[in-house]
C-alpha cells in the first residue's frame, strides 16, 4: 500500500504474509492535494480495487492494523505513524470542501470557516443562496461532532445517513442560532411536536366574536408512576443498546469495505431502558403516558380571518424529558349566503328594479350582528347596472380594533321589465319622458337586418354541423359507387 506525504515521495509499504494491492487517495497535509498512482487530484474516495496473494519479501515483516479492513485483509499504517507523517485518510472530502478546510482541520479552524461562510450566505443577506447555506450548515453539523466526523471520515455521507448519526439533519437556522447565541430550538429544551386542528366558524362568529369548546384526546404523563413507567428503581438501562435506543450492525459489502447500519433496538423498542413486566405501572403499562380528554375553550376575537391561527402553548402531547408542544387551532370560515369577505370589507350583490334605478329606492339589509340598516338612493340619482357603491364603517370589525370597521360594498344589478309590458301609446308617453334617442341617417349602401335573441345551444349545433360538413368535404364517406366502364 502506497502512502503519499508532503514532498510526494512513496515511503511506506506493508505486506502481511500476502500482498494487499490497494489503491487509496490520501490527503497531503499542508498542501490540500493528493496523489494517486502519480496523478494529482483532490483527495476524495478511498477504494479497494483488488486483493492479491504474494509471499512477503525481505524487509516486509511489519504488521499494522487499519480499522475498517476485516480480519486477514488488514494492513495499514497506525495512528502514530499517520500523525508522524502528517497524513489523514478519509473516504470523501465533500463536507471539508464545502467549508474550505483540510481533513485534518482543528475544531477552531472549522468554527472560523463556518462563521465566515454562514454570515456570507445567510438568507437575510443572500436570499438566493438558501441551498448553499443549507450545505454549509450540514457540513458543520457533521464535522463539529467528533463521533459524526469519525463516521464520515470512514464511510462518507452515506455512513452518516445509515450509521449511528441518524438520517436527518438539524435546521440550518437552529445551527446558526446556536453558534451565534440566538434563541434557536437547539438552545432551548427539546420540545414535542405541535398538533394542528381545524375549527369551522361562520362569518357571524368572525364578525361578533365567539367562544367555542373543542374536545381533544392528548397524551399526558402518568401521575401514578410520575412518568417512570414502573416502581422506583425498576427501570434498568438496556444492555443491548447501552441506553441509546439504537443498535449498530457492521455489514461487509466487499473486500475491505464495511458499512455501519443503525436500527431501533429490538430489546427495548428504542426507549433505551427496560422494565420487568411485574414491576410495570398498572395504569400506563410501562408506557409512562396515558390518554386523557381535554376540553379547550377557543376564544374567537372580532375581526379574525379565515385561516388565522390560535395557539395554546404547551398544551400538546406530554412525554417524559420533553417540553410539551403547542396545540394550534386554524380557523376555517364557512361560506355565507349574502356576504363575501374581502379583507376588512363585506361585499354583497343587490338586485333593483328599473323604476328604482331611475326614481330612487330604499332597501333594508340584515347585518351580521342582527341589526337592520336601510340604504337610500334619492330620486334623480340614477343607479346603472353594474354600479358599485359602499357604506362606510359597516364592514368587518378590524382585528384588535373592534370599534373600527371596513366598508360594506354593494354591487347593483338592474332588473329590466319583460318585453310587451307597455302598450304602444304608453311607450310613446315614456319616450317623451326619457332623453331622446340617437337618430340614424340611412344610406343606400346600408342593409337592414333583423335582431333576434341569442341561443347558445343553437350555436353549438351549427358548430357541430359545420365540422361534419368540413369532414365530408375533405374525407368523403365510403359507400356504394356507380360502376364505370
Amino acid at each position: 500500500m502506497g502512502l503519499v506525504v508532503p514532498g510526494g515521495n512513496l515511503i511506506l509499504r506493508h505486506v502481511i504474509g500476502r500482498r494487499l494491492v490497494l489503491r487509496h487517495r490520501f490527503w497531503k497535509a499542508g498542501e490540500g492535494t493528493s496523489r494517486e498512482g502519480g496523478v494529482s487530484g483532490i483527495g476524495k474516495v478511498a477504494v479497494v480495487l483488488s486483493v492479491g496473494e504474494k509471499e512477503a519479501g525481505e524487509g516486509e515483516t511489519r504488521r499494522q492494523e487499519w480499522v475498517g479492513l476485516p480480519g486477514r485483509h488488514q494492513a495499514a499504517f497506525s495512528s502514530a505513524e499517520s500523525a508522524r507523517y502528517g497524513c489523514i485518510m478519509v473516504k470523501e472530502t465533500t463536507y471539508y470542501d464545502v467549508l474550505g478546510v483540510k481533513p485534518n482541520a482543528s475544531q477552531e479552524e472549522l468554527k472560523k470557516a463556518y462563521r465566515k461562510l454562514a454570515l456570507k450566505y445567510h438568507p437575510d443577506k443572500n436570499p438566493n443562496e438558501g441551498e448553499k447555506f443549507k450545505q454549509i450548515s450540514q457540513a458543520y453539523e457533521v464535522l463539529s461532532d467528533s463521533k459524526k466526523r469519525e463516521l464520515y471520515d470512514k464511510g462518507g455521507e452515506q455512513a452518516i445517513k445509515e450509521g449511528g448519526s441518524g438520517s436527518s439533519f438539524g435546521s440550518p437556522m437552529d445551527i446558526f442560532d446556536m453558534f451565534f447565541g440566538g434563541s434557536g430550538r437547539m438552545q432551548r429544551e427539546r420540545r414535542g411536536k405541535n398538533v394542528v386542528h381545524q375549527l369551522s366558524v361562520t362569518l357571524e362568529d368572525l364578525y361578533n366574536g365567539a367562544t367555542r369548546k373543542l374536545a381533544l384526546q392528548k397524551n399526558v404523563i402518568c401521575d401514578k408512576c410520575e412518568g417512570r413507567g414502573g416502581k422506583k428503581g425498576a427501570v434498568e438501562c438496556c444492555l443491548n443498546c447501552r441506553g441509546t435506543g439504537m443498535q449498530i450492525r457492521i455489514h461487509q459489502i466487499g473486500p475491505g469495505m464495511v458499512q455501519q447500519i443503525q436500527s431501533v433496538c429490538m430489546e427495548c423498542q428504542g426507549h433505551g431502558e427496560r422494565i420487568n413486566p411485574k414491576d410495570r405501572c398498572k395504569s400506563c403499562n410501562g408506557r409512562k403516558i396515558v390518554r386523557e380528554k381535554k376540553i379547550l375553550e377557543v376564544h374567537i376575537d372580532k375581526g379574525m380571518k379565515d385561516g388565522q391561527k390560535i395557539t395554546f402553548h404547551g398544551e400538546g402531547d406530554q412525554e417524559p424529558g420533553l417540553e410539551p408542544g403547542d396545540i394550534i387551532i386554524v380557523l376555517d370560515q364557512k361560506d355565507h349566503s349574502l356576504f363575501t369577505r374581502r379583507g376588512e370589507d363585506l361585499v354583497m350583490s343587490m338586485d333593483i328594479q328599473l323604476v328604482e334605478a331611475l326614481c330612487g329606492f330604499q332597501k333594508p339589509i340584515a347585518m351580521l350582528d342582527n341589526r337592520t340598516i336601510i340604504i337610500t338612493s334619492h330620486p334623480g340619482q340614477i343607479v346603472k347596472h353594474g354600479d358599485v357603491k359602499c357604506v362606510i364603517n359597516e364592514g368587518m370589525p378590524i382585528y384588535r380594533r373592534p370599534y373600527e370597521k371596513g366598508r360594506l360594498i354593494i354591487e347593483f344589478k338592474v332588473i329590466f321589465p319583460e318585453s310587451g309590458f307597455l302598450c304602444s301609446d304608453k311607450l310613446c308617453l315614456l319616450e317623451k319622458l326619457l332623453p331622446p334617442r340617437q337618430e340614424v341617417e340611412e344610406a343606400e349602401e346600408m342593409d337592414q337586418v333583423e335582431l333576434v335573441d341569442f341561443d347558445p345551444s343553437q350555436e353549438r349545433r351549427q358548430h357541430y354541423n359545420g365540422e361534419a360538413y368540413d369532414d365530408d368535404e375533405h374525407h368523403p364517406r365510403g359507400g356504394v359507387q356507380c360502376q364505370t366502364s
